[in-house]
C-alpha cells in the first residue's frame, strides 16, 4: 500500500463522515443544518481596501465557501478548494501555470477536453506538450529526464515568464485511471520522480474521487476535479474545482479564476455540496455494479476485451489494488467494429446514450464517435458510466443489446 505523507493534515473523521459533516453551519438552537444559498454580487465594506473576505462576487462569495471547505478537507488539503464554473475552466487554470518555453507532460489517453485544451493553450502560450503512456513508468520518467527545468522562471504581471525565482517550468499531468482506456499510473513513483526533478504534478482525480485516492498525500501539488461528475453526482450542474496545499499556487489559481471570470453560480455550488453528501453511498453501489458487470462482460461472447481495474486480469489491477481504496465505476469494453458498438448504444433501453459520467444513472457511449478522441482508442470501444440501478436490470438490457448488435448470444448471467 502507498503510505501517507505525515506532513499533511489528518482529518478527524473517516471520509464518509467528512462528506456528511463538513462545512455545516455552527450549531445553535433553531439554526439551519444546511448552509444557505447566498445570492449577492456585492458585499458591504468600508473605505479600507481588503477589509473583508468578501467584497465582490467575482473574487469570493460565501456561496462558495462551504463547498470549497468541504472539498479541501476531503482531499486532505490544508487550504480550501477553489471552485470553477466548469471542469474545463479548472483544467485551463492549472495548464495556465505552464510558462512560455515550459513543458507539459500529459497522458496519451485522458479526458478529451484536457487534451484539446493542452494543444490549444500550448500553441497560444508557447509551451511544449509531450505525450506519454502514463502506465509506462519508465517511459514517463524518461520524458521527465528530457525536460530542462528552469528554476529561475517567474511570472510577471502580464502572465509571461521572466527571470527570477519561483515557478518551475514543467508540469506533469496525471490522470489515473485514464479516460477512456482505464490505464493506471504508478502515482507514488511518478510523483516522487517529478519532485526530485523540481517538476510540478497535477492529478485529475475525477474518476477515482477523494474516496479512492488522495493525490496530495502522495506529494502531488494540485488536484483537479470535474465536479459535474461524481462529486455532484446527479447530472444537474456543470462545475470544476482545483485543490492545493500550497498558498502561493492557490493565489495564482485564484487570480486566474478572478481575472478570467471562470466563476460558478451560487445555486450550482449549493447543489454540488448537497450532492457530495451522498458520494460514499452512491459510489459504493455504482462500484459494486461495475465489478459485477465487468466480470459478466469478460465472459460474454461477442465482447473482444474488457478494461476495468477490478478484474484480476486487467493490466492495472495490481497497481490499483496497491494505491486505491476501490476500483471505481467506469468500465470500458470493445466489440469488433464501430458499427457494432454504435448498434449496442442504440439498442439499449435502460442505459442512456450520453457523453458524461458519474451520475446516478448509467450511461453508455462509443468514444471514437468524437473526432478529437485519440486514434489509439479502439473504434469499437464503449465506455460505461455505471450507475446505481439494480445490476440485474442493467445487465439484462446490455446483454440484449449486445445480442442484437453482434448476433452473439450470452449465457444469461
Amino acid at each position: 500500500m502507498t503510505t501517507r505523507d505525515p506532513a499533511r493534515p489528518t482529518p478527524a473523521f473517516a471520509p464518509e463522515t467528512v462528506l456528511v459533516e463538513a462545512a455545516r453551519p455552527p450549531r445553535a438552537t433553531g439554526a439551519s443544518v444546511n448552509p444557505p444559498i447566498e445570492l449577492s454580487s456585492t458585499f458591504i465594506g468600508t473605505t479600507e481596501v481588503n477589509d473583508s473576505a468578501y467584497a465582490y462576487g467575482r473574487f469570493a462569495t460565501p456561496a462558495w465557501t462551504p463547498f470549497e471547505a468541504a472539498l479541501g478537507e476531503l482531499e486532505h488539503a490544508a487550504l480550501p478548494a477553489l471552485v470553477f464554473g466548469s471542469g474545463l475552466a479548472a483544467i485551463a487554470a492549472v495548464l495556465a501555470l505552464v510558462p512560455r518555453g515550459g513543458t507539459l507532460v500529459m497522458p496519451t489517453h485522458a479526458y478529451q477536453g484536457s487534451l484539446q485544451s493542452a494543444q490549444e493553450l500550448s500553441a497560444r502560450a508557447g509551451f511544449s506538450v509531450v505525450s506519454v503512456d502514463i502506465a509506462d513508468t519508465d517511459a514517463v520518467i524518461a520524458a521527465l529526464d528530457d525536460i530542462v527545468t528552469d528554476d529561475a522562471a517567474a511570472r510577471d504581471s502580464s502572465g509571461d515568464v521572466t527571470a527570477g525565482p519561483g515557478i518551475a517550468s514543467a508540469l506533469l499531468w496525471i490522470e489515473s485511471p485514464t479516460n477512456p482506456m482505464l490505464e493506471v499510473a504508478d502515482m507514488l513513483a511518478l510523483i516522487a520522480a517529478a519532485r526530485e526533478r523540481d517538476i510540478r504534478v497535477a492529478v485529475d482525480n475525477t474518476f477515482a474521487t477523494p474516496l479512492l485516492q488522495t493525490p496530495l498525500d502522495l506529494g502531488a501539488d494540485l488536484v483537479v476535479h470535474s465536479v459535474t461528475k461524481y462529486l455532484a453526482g446527479h447530472s444537474d450542474v456543470v462545475l470544476g474545482a482545483v485543490i492545493t496545499g500550497d498558498p502561493a499556487l492557490r493565489e495564482l489559481l485564484l487570480t486566474e479564476r478572478s481575472m478570467r471570470g471562470a466563476i460558478a453560480g451560487p445555486f450550482e455550488v449549493w447543489l454540488a455540496l448537497r450532492g457530495m453528501r451522498t458520494l460514499s453511498v452512491r459510489l459504493e453501489r455504482a462500484q459494486d455494479n461495475a465489478q459485477i458487470l465487468s466480470e459478466r462482460l469478460s465472459r460474454r461472447a461477442g465482447v473482444a476485451e474488457v478494461r476495468y481495474p477490478g478484474l484480476p486480469a486487467d493490466p492495472g489491477h495490481a497497481r490499483a489494488s496497491a494505491q486505491m481504496a476501490g476500483f471505481g465505476a467506469i468500465v470500458a469494453f470493445t466489440v469488433d467494429t464501430a458499427e457494432q458498438a454504435t448498434a449496442i448504444a442504440e439498442a439499449v433501453r435502460l442505459w442512456t446514450p450520453a457523453t458524461s459520467l458519474g451520475g446516478v444513472e448509467s450511461l453508455i457511449e462509443r468514444r471514437r464517435r468524437h473526432a478529437s478522441e485519440p486514434t489509439s482508442v479502439p473504434e469499437g470501444l464503449l465506455r460505461l458510466s455505471v450507475g446505481i440501478e439494480h445490476v440485474d436490470d442493467l445487465w439484462a438490457d446490455l446483454d440484449a443489446a449486445i445480442t442484437a448488435a453482434t448476433g452473439e448470444t450470452g449465457d444469461g448471467v
